[in-house]
């Protein structure tokens, strides 16, 4: 992994904005309509090569994919995973899970809230497996036509762990959580190799540590849900237990919605949990108004030297363009905990997390014109 050692590096936290026509097909796909398949994967290698070139134009130097061939950071794995499969109990238990604190405590805020996307949920309908690598490794070879033409500092690309997948992907066979996990650690092993022999870095995708706290386990208390943090850990540690961690990065967020979060499980409560995982580097939310304060709590913590840390400085759920002086100030905080080379400037989640036929959450402009900002503030603080 590529350090902040002459400057301080830029990134973000994987989902980008994808093409109307893509998105038209993504779908169409995921509604069981038939495509033209030649078609979808000559959209996706140009959106990937398009994207790609975004980023390093608006200064980013550790870039992603974009998530470009997936209809979300999550639901993709149905398409590779047997055992997996559209189920209407799925759909049923899928909207309970998305039942958030936030919306109980406020039914107003509730009844104007968006949705993320128009993708149902599937289920898992029997015993799991990877089945189909053929779309794992279109996404790779994407990936790589796009760099080796760009020529990034570095590229990531996105999967999810192991816990964020049962909150989406709803278990109907092994009724039995932890069975369940180990069964989707085993499955997800194939993914997060695959990605790291490609020469990639790794981001594992775990809201499962924060947001989950709030829907998904609303019903227990923080010991309880510090339990199955504490088990979803090792199960993604035990996934990842042939990858170096220096090869891998973890995102944790606390749900990518602009929200009041007022039932957010604080990071000083799940940081020891966190810094247990194997992976080198930690992307967590660090610019939205319920969590720029904890910076502070790793100030306060014992943080691991070999930890790198990823601290969102823009914002992904406002259109507000924060100001590079601004980002700078962020920046600053960081390194003064962990120092100059451990620390790269992120964002705080991602900006196309589920593919929507309606307008995005974040106009495309703004995001990029986000991305300028980042890369701008990041050029200040290396200069201070």
């Amino acid at each position: 992994m590529k350090l902040s050692t002459d400057r301080i590096l830029t990134t973000h936290v994987g989902s980008l904005p994808r093409p109307k026509p893509l998105i038209v097909l993504l779908l169409a796909k995921e509604k069981g309509q038939d495509i033209d398949a030649a078609l979808f994967e000559a959209q996706t290698a140009k959106a990937v090569e398009d994207v790609v070139a975004q980023q390093i134009a608006c200064g980013i130097d550790v870039v992603s994919d974009g998530e470009m061939s997936k209809p979300s950071y999550t639901m993709y794995v149905r398409h590779r995973v047997h055992g997996i499969g559209m189920h209407p109990d799925a759909a049923a238990k899928g909207r309970d899970i998305m039942i958030n604190l936030d919306s109980v405590a406020h039914p107003d805020f509730a009844a104007g809230l968006r949705k993320f996307g128009d993708i149902p949920f599937p289920g898992c309908v029997g015993p799991i497996s990877y089945a189909d690598r053929a779309p794992l490794e279109r996404d790779l070879a994407h990936l790589t036509a796009a760099t080796r033409k760009a020529n990034p500092v570095e590229t990531f690309m996105t999967a999810p762990s192991p816990g964020i997948l049962t909150r989406f992907i709803i278990d109907l066979h092994y009724n039995d959580e932890d069975a369940y996990v180990d069964a989707l650690a085993a499955v997800m092993r194939t993914e997060y190799q695959a990605i790291v022999d490609a020469g990639f870095i790794l981001q594992i995708d775990a809201p499962d540590l924060g947001s989950a706290r709030a829907n998904q386990y609303r019903h227990l208390t923080d010991d309880q849900f510090l339990k199955i943090a504490a088990r979803n850990i090792a199960a993604l540690n035990a996934a990842t237990a042939d990858i170096p961690p220096d090869r891998m990065r973890l995102h944790i967020c606390w749900g990518n919605y602009a929200g009041p979060h007022t039932h957010d499980i604080p990071l000083a409560k799940i940081l020891d949990i966190v810094l247990k995982a194997r992976p080198q580097a930690l992307s967590f939310e660090g610019a939205n108004p319920r969590h720029e304060h904890e910076w502070e709590d790793l100030a306060a913590a014992k943080i691991p030297d070999d930890k790198v840390l990823i601290p969102g400085v823009i914002d992904s759920t406002s259109p507000f363009v924060e100001h590079p002086r601004l980002i700078a100030q962020r920046i600053g905080r960081y390194t003064d905990i962990v120092g100059r080379e451990r620390v790269i400037a992120g964002a705080d989640c991602g900006f196309g997390t589920f593919v929507s036929a309606g307008p995005p959450l974040i106009a495309d402009s703004i995001v990029w014109a986000k991305f300028k900002a980042l890369a701008d503030g990041a050029e200040i603080a290396s200069r201070k």
